[in-house]
C-alpha cells in the first residue's frame, strides 16, 4: 500500500508532463467546441438581417452622394468645376464655339464677294486672279486664328469663373433640370444638352476686342453640346424624388438592421466580422456597377466626344468613388479587429507573439516607475479610450478616404502598443523551492 502511494506522489517525468499537457488541451477543446443544436429562429433572423444591411449599404452611399449633389450647391459647384478646367472637355467646347462663330462668319465667302468687288472697280484679272488663289489660305489662316483665341479664351480663369457661375445657376434649377423643366439642360435626340449661350457671347467680346470685328456679326444665339446620354439623365429623373426622400433615413435603418443582427447572433464577433465583410463586398459591386456605366455612357456617343465624355463622367463620380472606398477600407478594418481579438488559433498567436515581443522591448527598456504602474492598472479604460478617439476623428473628418482609415487604424495600433509597453505589472517574487511543483502544474494549465 505504501509503495502505492510513493508512486502516485512522485515527480511526472518529462514525457509524462507532455501528456497530461496535450489531454488538457484536448478537454479544453472539447469544452469550447460548439454543441449541435436544431434549427433557430433567432439566428436566422440575424443572418436576414444582416444581408438586409449589407444590401442596403450601396443603397446607403448611392442616395447619399445624390442628396448632397443635389441639395448642396458648394458640393455641386466642387463636383463640376473641375470640367471645363478638362483639356478634353476644353478641346470639345472650343470646337462647338468656333463652329458656331463660322456658322455666321462664312470666311470664304466674304474673300470671295472681295475680290468681286475688286474686279468690278476695274482691278486687271492677273491681280484679282491671284487673291482668288489666296482666298482659301486665308480662309485656313482665319479660322486657324479664331480657334487659337477661342481656345485661350475657353481656358482663361474668366471662362472658369464663368462656368462656375453657370454651373451653380444651373444646381439653382436642378428640382427644373430633373424635372425636364429646365432652359439650360434640355434633352434632344438621345443626349443631355448643355446651352453654350454664355460661352459664345464671352468669346465673341474677346474677339471684337483682339480686332476680329467679323465676330459681332455672330447674332444672340445659343448652340448646344452633348454632356451625357438621356438616358441616364431619364432614370435620374424617374428615381430623384424616391431617393432624395430616403436618403436621410437609409443609412439609419441600414446600422440598425446591422446592430439588431449581431446582437441576435449566437457569436457575436463572428456576425460582426460577416457584415463587416458584405458591406466591403457591396462597395466591390457598386465599384464595378460604375466602370459598367462609364462603358455604357461612352459607347452611347460618337467617337469624337469619347474622350470628354469619360473625362466627365469620372470628375463627376470622384466624390462617389472616394465614398465607397472609404467604406470599404472600413469594412476591412472593422473585420480584421474583430478577427484578431477572437479565439482562433490565429489570432491568438498573433497576439501572443506580439505581447511577447513588446515584452522584450519593455526589459530592455529602463523601468518606467509610477507612469507603467498606473498604465497598468489602468490599461483597459486607455485601450477603450483610444478606441473612441479613434472613431471620433473618423467621425469629425469633413472627407474621409481610404487612406485616412488605413491611417488611423495604424495610429490607434500603435498607441495601443505604447500602452502596452509602458504597462509594467507588478514585480512578482521568485517562487521558494517547496512550491515549484505547484507553479509547474500551474504553467501547465496555462499552456493547455
Amino acid at each position: 500500500m505504501s509503495d502505492t502511494v510513493e508512486e502516485s506522489t512522485a515527480p511526472l517525468t518529462a514525457g509524462e508532463r507532455a501528456e497530461l499537457t496535450r489531454l488538457r488541451a484536448e478537454v479544453r477543446t472539447l469544452r469550447e467546441a460548439p454543441r449541435r443544436r436544431g434549427f433557430s429562429w433567432k439566428s436566422f433572423g440575424a443572418a436576414v438581417l444582416i444581408t438586409l444591411g449589407c444590401v442596403l449599404a450601396p443603397l446607403s452611399l448611392l442616395t447619399v452622394w445624390v442628396h448632397n449633389q443635389v441639395a448642396d450647391t458648394d458640393r455641386f459647384v466642387a463636383t463640376a468645376s473641375p470640367l471645363i478646367r478638362e483639356p478634353s472637355i476644353q478641346a470639345a467646347v472650343t470646337d462647338r464655339v468656333s463652329d458656331t462663330i463660322f456658322g455666321y462668319v462664312d470666311v470664304q465667302a466674304l474673300a470671295t464677294e472681295g475680290v468681286q468687288a475688286l474686279s468690278a472697280q476695274g482691278v486687271p484679272p492677273r491681280v484679282t486672279d491671284a487673291l482668288q488663289g489666296l482666298t482659301g489660305p486665308l480662309t485656313s489662316s482665319v479660322q486657324n486664328f479664331v480657334h487659337d483665341r477661342v481656345a485661350g479664351i475657353v481656358a482663361s480663369p474668366a471662362v472658369a469663373q464663368l462656368w462656375d457661375q453657370t454651373i451653380r445657376t444651373v444646381h439653382g434649377q436642378m428640382d427644373q433640370v430633373l424635372s425636364g423643366n429646365s432652359q439650360a439642360v434640355t434633352v434632344s435626340n438621345g443626349q443631355v444638352m448643355l446651352d453654350l449661350g454664355p460661352f459664345v457671347n464671352a468669346a465673341k467680346q474677346q474677339l471684337v476686342a483682339n480686332g476680329f470685328g467679323l465676330a459681332a456679326r455672330v447674332p444672340d444665339v445659343h448652340p448646344t453640346i452633348a454632356i451625357a446620354n438621356a438616358t441616364q439623365l431619364e432614370r435620374a429623373q424617374n428615381a430623384y424624388s424616391l431617393l432624395d426622400t430616403v436618403a436621410t433615413w437609409l443609412p439609419w435603418v441600414m446600422l440598425v438592421l446591422l446592430a439588431l443582427g449581431i446582437y441576435l447572433a449566437r457569436r457575436h464577433r463572428r456576425a460582426l466580422i460577416g457584415a463587416a465583410l458584405g458591406i466591403a463586398l457591396s462597395m466591390l459591386v457598386v465599384a464595378g456597377a460604375l466602370l459598367i456605366v462609364r462603358s455604357v455612357l461612352i459607347g452611347a456617343v460618337p467617337p469624337r466626344a469619347t474622350i470628354a465624355t469619360s473625362d466627365a463622367y469620372d470628375i463627376f463620380v470622384r466624390y462617389l468613388r472616394i465614398g465607397l472606398r472609404t467604406i470599404f477600407a472600413v469594412g476591412i478594418v472593422v473585420a480584421l479587429g474583430a478577427f484578431l481579438a477572437g479565439p482562433s488559433v490565429t489570432a491568438v498567436a498573433i497576439r501572443r507573439g506580439t505581447v511577447n515581443g513588446i515584452a522584450r522591448l519593455r526589459r530592455a527598456a529602463p523601468q518606467s516607475g509610477p507612469v507603467g504602474a498606473w498604465v497598468y492598472a489602468h490599461r483597459t479604460l486607455l485601450r477603450v479610450a483610444l478606441l473612441a478617439i479613434a472613431v471620433l476623428v473618423f467621425l469629425f473628418l469633413s472627407q474621409p478616404s481610404g487612406i485616412a482609415v488605413l491611417i488611423i487604424a495604424l495610429v490607434l495600433l500603435f498607441c495601443l502598443a505604447v500602452v502596452q509597453f509602458l504597462a509594467r505589472p507588478p514585480e512578482e517574487h521568485p517562487p521558494s523551492a517547496g512550491s515549484g511543483a505547484l507553479a509547474d502544474g500551474d504553467g501547465a494549465t496555462q499552456g493547455g
